[in-house]
């Protein structure tokens, strides 16, 4: 189906929202970015999709509540989005809408993205397609990553053995051997990426996020801590596998603490915890790998950038902009993407990444 649709993601760094134009209409389907826009969360929308992520009172009512808010919010960003393009919701096929994680429990048989699809679709007159993850849980699959197919379609090689590693606020790879190889492509969340760093940092300076690493460099990695986080059984349990907030989250960082540790110490170690996860991944799971990519908002963080490449020797680090795509709309790309696969009818999922019985389309349709 070619034409222009738009993808929309709001991830678990819990930022704001990333929204894209992409056109279609290349012959082998595969999406080109055209325009984007980044509209940031009003605060009291986002403390209260943080405090959705744990258990509360009046959830469920909160929940769709907090639903319906969210979508007003993706429609405001659709509507700067297609003035900023000079376009008009006619010109739109569908959009492809990520919505909110706040429950992550694959092995419940269940994930939970907040978003309103009808609302979204009334409030844009474009048709919506969302809750892409569910089909796949519903088929034995993790739900997630679902970025891989993407990363496949986009970043694979002849003859360069690449790792796409998506650090949003949790971190997963994606193994792309040269397509020359013809083996299989693997994706799993790695841990946690940008999530208890940028918690930590709120919590005791009153920032979103560590600019550049900055504040994790001048401190420095507590070692006991940092054991008792990598011991974590997560780490240890082999793909396919993902996670959320649900497992790494303030409450589990904080039974490894004493209470008197310098914070900056802490946020060193959240970072080198992030960089050992990825790491671990890539040696244990992309055996030969000679390049890693790395999009997302982690891509942005130097010090984290320079641990990778520490702790990688021999495998070349650098963010997907070296491929052409900018590491911040790559997730918003994929989304779009997603909506045409799933008016098409088209599978968008990897079994080999998720684990689902079989190849399956993925979302709920909206119609405008």
């Amino acid at each position: 189906m070619p034409g222009l649709f738009i993808g929309l993601m709001s991830g678990t760094s819990l930022d704001g929202i990333d929204a894209v134009v992409a056109d279609a209409t290349a012959v082998d389907g595969t999406p080109r970015l055209l325009h984007s826009h980044f509209q940031s969360f009003a605060p009291a929308l986002r403390d209260e999709l943080l405090a959705l992520q744990a258990p509360c009172d009046n959830e469920l009512h909160r929940a769709a509540l907090a639903a319906n808010q969210l979508s007003q919010a993706y429609a405001e960003a659709i509507h700067v989005l297609l003035a900023k393009a000079a376009l008009a919701a006619k010109d739109i096929t569908a959009i492809g809408c990520h919505g909110q994680t706040i429950r992550h429990q694959p092995q419940s048989g269940y994930t939970t993205q907040l978003g309103n699809g009808a609302l979204l679709a009334e409030l844009t007159g474009i048709t919506v397609v969302n809750d892409f993850r569910s089909r796949d849980i519903a088929a034995g699959g993790q739900g997630a990553p679902l970025l891989p197919a993407l990363h496949q379609r986009l970043f694979q090689a002849a003859n360069e053995h690449r790792v796409i590693v998506n650090i949003g606020g949790i971190a997963n790879l994606t193994n792309l051997p040269p397509a020359s190889a013809r083996a299989p492509v693997i994706g799993f969340d790695c841990g946690p990426g940008n999530a208890l760093m940028d918690e930590w940092i709120s919590q005791h300076r009153g920032e979103p996020f560590d600019r550049d690493g900055a504040w994790a460099a001048a401190g420095r990695v507590l070692p006991d801590i940092y054991k008792y986080l990598i011991l974590n059984n997560y780490f240890l349990i082999p793909p396919p596998k993902s996670t959320g907030r649900d497992l790494f989250n303030l409450s589990w960082l904080r039974r490894a603490l004493k209470g008197d540790e310098a914070p900056e110490d802490v946020q060193a170690t959240l970072l080198d915890l992030t960089a050992q996860g990825i790491a671990q991944a890539i040696c244990n799971y992309c055996t030969g790998a000679q390049a890693a990519y790395v999009c997302g908002g982690g891509a942005h963080n130097r010090s984290l950038m320079a641990r990778l490449e520490a702790l990688l020797p021999g495998v070349r680090i650098a963010d997907t902009g070296a491929l052409g795509l900018d590491a911040d709309w790559v997730e918003a790309l994929a989304f779009a993407w997603f909506a045409q696969q799933a008016l098409q009818r088209e599978p968008a999922n990897l079994p080999e990444v998720t684990g689902a019985k079989g190849l399956r389309v993925l979302g709920a349709v909206y119609a405008k």
